[in-house]
């Protein structure tokens, strides 16, 4: 069997193409990869953030509730709207004073913690019963990078 040497030109041109074709189909398989792995160490990094704001914000609530622990911790009892949890949680980046929320934010390692008298009651749980007990609310922010994380305790002391 014998090939002319027509065909054998068609076909050096036809073998061009398809390994053109090959090599394109290479080449987005391999920017598709690259721009996988991107976004997986994108999302490897948003997710250590978080764990860093949250460990540091639990770290803030328990210092707060350590300053609450103290005896000769008091604080005076918040009215109306002031009760509510602080929704400046979610902003605050300096310690101070907020005057809506009447919350004093303390920095606390990599956060900061704000306490709130709620009141008191004689139906707190893990209390004797018809003891009194005043409540507060332990508010924590954590700041890891752009990650914020927000917790928030209610402490009952006897």
């Amino acid at each position: 069997m014998r090939i002319s040497l027509h065909q054998r030109q068609a076909q050096r041109g036809m073998v061009l193409l398809v390994s053109l074709v090959f090599l394109l189909l290479l080449t987005l398989i391999g920017l598709s990869s690259m721009q996988s792995a991107n976004l997986q160490e994108k999302m490897a990094g948003s997710v250590s953030l978080r764990n860093q704001s949250f460990q540091a914000a639990e770290a803030a609530l328990r210092i707060g509730e350590s300053a609450v622990q103290l005896d000769s911790y008091s604080l005076v009892v918040c009215s109306g709207n002031q009760c509510a949890p602080p929704a400046e949680s979610t902003v605050v980046s300096a310690a101070g004073l907020n005057s809506t929320s009447g919350v004093t934010w303390i920095a606390a390692g990599n956060g900061f913690y704000g306490v709130q008298n709620i009141g008191t009651t004689l139906t707190a749980v893990n209390v004797p019963s018809n003891t009194s007990a005043t409540l507060y609310r332990v508010t924590a922010v954590g700041i890891a990078g752009s990650s914020r994380s927000v917790l928030e305790s209610v402490y009952a002391k006897f």
